[in-house]
């Protein structure tokens, strides 16, 4: 009997090893959705709703963070896609206005672990701010577990300001220090409108410096322009002005980023492009 466990107990950490080992594929988007409630006429949620749906069905992503997502939003989006869930809090201290919501594949990973920090001088404070931002600025994130491999990932979702350039430097650097506190071998994602340019910014520069990559960068291939804020019309294909950003760090390989311009007869998904990466985690090492 003894033996017959030895061997099974074996055959358990075998099987565990090899799960561990196997290369998992993640389709990360980062999306700001544009708030519900604006005043955007032909361009309001209840016109282009249908359209955000049907982009997500066609770029099939696992897990989406979004930026100015108020609840019936994300709500409407989980009706809509049966296999997603969503979560986040709002970003103001009595619970109210927009989130950081973040929406998953509840049939192939889940959210182990989870919570929120505002960018500001005291992050674990709801609903605070620092450095002169227009806005409460936060970040959502959690821990997910792949169900098919075992493997763990962090995805961080986060906005930076609109109008402070400290506001955003500020934020940039609360983000890179709560990432400082995670574990360097668990592969992390972050997504986020940062309302920086990447590569000519000083909140870009934070984040590069501090050891995360550019996922529109270093991918294997890149589809469409470079930029990410449209005002709900065609991108200007010749400029180079990416403020929506995934970046990733430990262990994490882009085959493809996308920034997506898909449209219905013109009209568009929100003001901003949904920018997808198409990424590997892990495999390769201990096969």
């Amino acid at each position: 009997m003894f033996l017959r466990i030895l061997v099974v107990l074996g055959l358990l950490a075998t099987a565990s090893a090899q799960s561990l080992a196997e290369e998992v594929d993640l389709r990360v988007m980062s999306f700001n959705i544009r708030f519900g409630s604006a005043n955007d006429g032909d361009n309001s949620w209840e016109n282009r709703k249908e359209i955000v749906v049907d982009m997500i069905r066609e770029q099939d992503p696992i897990v989406i963070g979004t930026q100015e997502c108020l609840d019936f939003q994300a709500d409407y989006l989980v009706e809509q896609l049966p296999h997603f869930r969503w979560f986040g809090v709002a970003r103001e201290a009595d619970g109210s206005g927009e989130r950081m919501a973040v929406l998953y594949r509840a049939d192939l990973i889940s959210p182990i672990e989870s919570g929120n920090f505002w960018l500001s001088e005291t992050p674990k404070a709801p609903g605070s701010s620092s450095w002169d931002s227009a806005c409460n600025r936060m970040a959502t994130w959690a821990r997910f577990h792949h169900h098919a491999s075992g493997q763990a990932f962090y995805l961080i979702n986060t906005h930076l300001d609109h109008r402070s350039e400290p506001a955003r430097q500020g934020g940039s650097k609360v983000v890179l220090d709560f990432i400082e506190t995670l574990p360097d071998d668990v592969p992390l994602v972050l997504t986020g409108d940062f309302n920086s340019i990447a590569a000519n910014s000083i909140p870009y520069s934070i984040l590069i410096d501090g050891g995360l990559a550019d996922a529109w960068d270093t991918a294997a291939e890149r589809v469409g322009p470079a930029v990410t804020w449209g005002a709900f019309k065609a991108p200007e294909v010749d400029s180079d002005r990416r403020i929506d950003w995934i970046m990733t760090r430990g262990g994490i390989v882009a085959d493809r980023c996308e920034t997506v311009t898909y449209n219905y007869d013109g009209r568009y998904p929100s003001d901003h492009f949904p920018v997808v990466a198409h990424l590997k985690i892990g495999g390769s090492e201990d096969e």
